[in-house]
């Protein structure tokens, strides 16, 4: 009788133990393994590298959810073109804001040669897609100064969170432009949601507006969503709105802040 049951003991764990190989965690637990708080890190690197120069040339990319292929081989040419100084990547690298998608896309950014950092888009923030965004890369709203240049990074996807918070964040906008040094002369606003999409709240696009117009030396606006290329004055009034083509229409953005204050921009084909 003994014998039998120190059969049952061994089978038993020997049961359990081959089982928890089955166990699987849910795509929404936001157990993240490797490195995080991705965007204090490059911005810091950004503003040390940056410092003093008055030409700059940046890239984006955007909308990246699923082409992991067309993604890898969009890093893989920037990274052979050798002079772009960082990357912006303006939201939507996941599809469902799962774990493992925010892993996957994170390890191919860091096969960058050059700094880069991330905004959400509308896909990220679905499920705990905001909270593992938070913890990968960092706020959702945040900014930056690269030479002469200050780059304000927003979160427009005002849809995702039912309007229920303040989506543009108008507080951070004031207090972001109230604490600009003195020798940022130019500003470049980038968003993953434009005014006028589905996502932003038009309610107050014209607010919006008119307060990013405050920040010194406005050259343009960059987004993502709508996964073609294209280029809008939304508001007739002269600011353009740059919106970059998805991953799977292989192409991405590169810009030129010029030393006389002007600015020019190519449509990269891949």
């Amino acid at each position: 009788m003994k014998t039998k049951k120190n059969l049952f003991v061994f089978f038993s764990a020997l049961l359990f133990l081959s089982s928890c190989d089955m166990i699987d965690y849910h795509p929404y637990d936001g157990r993240i393994e490797g490195p995080h708080g991705l965007n204090a890190w490059n911005i810091a690197r950004i503003e040390e590298s940056c410092r003093g120069k008055n030409h700059i040339r940046f890239a984006i990319i955007t909308d990246t959810q699923r082409w992991y292929d067309e993604m890898k081989i969009a890093l893989a040419d920037i990274n052979a073109r050798g002079d772009i100084d960082f990357v912006l990547h303006t939201g939507d690298m996941t599809d469902f804001g799962m774990t493992n998608e925010f892993e996957l896309q994170r390890d191919l950014l860091l096969r960058l040669n050059v700094p880069f950092v991330v905004l959400i888009g509308n896909h990220d923030c679905l499920g705990s897609g905001e909270n593992i965004f938070r913890y990968v890369f960092g706020e959702p709203n945040f900014s930056f100064n690269a030479g002469d240049t200050h780059f304000i990074c927003l979160n427009t996807n005002a849809f995702e969170y039912d309007y229920s918070i303040s989506t543009p964040d108008f507080r951070f906008i004031r207090d972001d432009r109230t604490a600009l040094p003195p020798e940022v002369k130019r500003t470049v606003a980038a968003m993953h949601s434009q005014p006028t999409s589905e996502q932003f709240n038009n309610n107050v696009s014209d607010l919006f507006q008119e307060e990013i117009k405050k920040f010194p030396g406005l050259q343009f606006c960059v987004c993502g969503h709508g996964h073609h290329t294209q280029v809008n004055d939304l508001y007739g009034d002269g600011v353009l709105y740059y919106e970059c083509g998805a991953a799977k229409m292989r192409e991405y953005l590169v810009f030129d802040l010029n030393e006389d204050g002007t600015y020019s921009y190519e449509v990269v084909e891949y």
